[in-house]
């Protein structure tokens, strides 16, 4: 059985139904009640509170682990949660990281993501670590003021970098957690092109057949948006990124196709798949 954190969002609804196609034991795991597969038991658990995974790993034999953005806050224990997938008897974890913590080793939030991919290293569990750049899905944060407006508004609007398709970070979590070859990997995992904040709003206003304005906003104003929802800390962290990537961010990375034998999804892709959030 293979317990799937995060199981309701942008990568782990995709790889919960990869894995349950796969004919797979799924256990997904969210924080409230959900829709999951055919097949797929569901348990509800607080990954701040990591011994509420104790009946959603008994019996697995593998984990994906997603932490939320408030498990990159101080105070939080993501690595107890390691710790109780060893002491469970899980035998491999994929654990979801960022490219930041290769790119950006001083950053506050990535000094806590490198120490809970240190503790994996050191569970004796088989491993493999995922570490994308930005995600393509985070153009949703758009999705009502495009609807109610016709406006994207986003900072550093001709700063771009290659975001990446959820869909392949799943699928690649999907290989690795099923596939022996890829245990004690680290994959970086980008999209094929470098793309900026305006060009993504004009793949929006393409795939609606309508015009959409952008509108710059600052950074504080970007940061009193991101707070909402993201630790200070993590908003920070990012935001120096898409401010002025360096070159390892700039990167085209080519572990997706190492993994899956093809090129990665481009951003009007996702956008194609996902137009009915913005209409």
């Amino acid at each position: 059985m293979i317990v799937v954190t995060g199981a309701t969002g942008n990568v782990g609804r995709p790889l919960t139904q990869a894995l349950a196609r796969a004919g797979e034991q799924v256990t997904a795991v969210s924080r409230h009640a959900a829709e999951v597969p055919d097949g797929v038991r569901h348990v509800a658990a607080d990954l701040a509170e990591p011994e509420e995974l104790t009946s959603a790993l008994d019996g697995a034999k593998a984990l994906f682990l997603l932490l939320s953005g408030d498990l990159h806050a101080p105070g939080a224990r993501p690595a107890d949660i390691i710790a109780l997938a060893g002491a469970g008897g899980v035998r491999r974890v994929v654990l979801l990281s960022s490219q930041g913590v290769a790119t950006r080793p001083l950053g506050p939030t990535r000094v806590a993501m490198r120490a809970v991919e240190d503790a994996l290293r050191g569970s004796g569990m088989e491993w493999a670590v995922l570490r994308p750049g930005g995600f393509a899905s985070n153009a949703l944060a758009w999705a009502e003021s495009v609807r109610t407006q016709g406006t994207v508004a986003a900072p550093f609007g001709d700063v771009g970098v290659p975001v990446v398709d959820p869909a392949d970070i799943a699928e690649v979590a999907a290989a690795c957690l099923l596939d022996d070859r890829h245990a004690g990997e680290v994959f970086e995992l980008t999209g094929p092109e470098v793309i900026t904040p305006r060009q993504q709003a004009q793949a929006v206003a393409a795939a609606l057949g309508s015009p959409v304005r952008f509108h710059e906003l600052t950074r504080d104003e970007a940061k009193a948006a991101m707070t909402r929802f993201v630790p200070p800390e993590l908003a920070e962290d990012t935001l120096d990124i898409i401010a002025a990537p360096n070159p390892a961010e700039l990167r085209i990375s080519p572990d997706v196709r190492r993994v899956l034998g093809r090129a990665p999804r481009p951003f009007d892709g996702w956008v194609a798949r996902n137009i009915a959030a913005f209409r």
